[in-house]
């Protein structure tokens, strides 16, 4: 049965003050949950409809549904919420491709972002003090467990820019077909706020501005959407990884 104490406690996690406070996230679900538990996330308590979790003794709490809706931050609760703690991130690894956000505002894009680093192998993404909280509820569900793969960090993007020997961005007026371009093996490539791009500040700290062509007849598409355009970026990038 849920406490009165472990309600409030679940629900100010909704709150990013109280899960940096606290050092604590939730997870929903029974597949990003398993995702989270066969990582070396560490597992505070788990709440549940059934006994599949009754191993984790000491830390289970049988619910009913209507408790798990209570607590639940989706529309439709599924038989599970576990609360976990937020790790430490691991230092960067500069000889690698790095993926960069600048001020990233929207939380399922930011999701969606770290899904596509764990499809391509990306092993570092970087994220602005400014972004979104990548431990807010719809970012994990998003992500729908790839937090456990990659390396989320945040910090003065400025200075980590900085310190790189090579930087890139895309832009909407930039010259430089991504298509048509030599594109390194390792490095930064930053990718903007979804409203107004790269920042001004970030821009000047970069080597090269890099453009996704629109194709269509017309061209009038405005832009795309920051998670479509890491699709795209990530992709090219590592198709001209094999050809190498």
């Amino acid at each position: 049965m849920l406490t009165k104490n472990q309600s409030k406690r679940i629900l100010s996690l909704k709150q990013k003050k109280q899960r940096l406070k606290q050092g604590l996230f939730i997870v929903e679900g029974p597949k990003v949950v398993q995702e989270f538990i066969d990582s070396n996330y560490e597992l505070v308590e788990i709440f549940s409809i059934n006994n599949k979790y009754a191993h984790f003794e000491g830390k289970l709490t049988i619910i009913d549904e209507k408790e798990l809706k209570k607590i639940s931050s989706l529309v439709t609760p599924n038989t599970v919420l576990a609360v976990f703690k937020i790790p430490t991130p691991n230092e960067v690894n500069a000889n690698g491709l790095i993926l960069a956000l600048d001020e990233l505002n929207n939380p399922g894009n930011l999701g969606t972002i770290i899904r596509l680093c764990d499809w391509f192998g990306i092993k570092d993404l970087v994220c602005s003090t400014t972004s979104v909280d990548c431990y807010n509820s719809k970012t994990v569900q998003a992500a729908m467990g790839s937090h456990t793969r990659v390396n989320i960090i945040y910090l003065d993007l400025e200075l980590f820019l900085d310190a790189q020997s090579y930087t890139m961005g895309t832009f909407m007026d930039a010259k430089a077909s991504i298509y048509q371009m030599e594109l390194p093996s390792s490095g930064v490539i930053v990718l903007g706020n979804e409203a107004n791009g790269i920042s001004d500040a970030i821009a000047s700290k970069l080597n090269t501005r890099l453009a996704i062509p629109r194709f269509g007849l017309l061209k009038q598409t405005e832009s795309l959407n920051v998670a479509n355009a890491a699709a795209i970026v990530l992709s090219e990038f590592k198709r001209r990884s094999i050809e190498r």
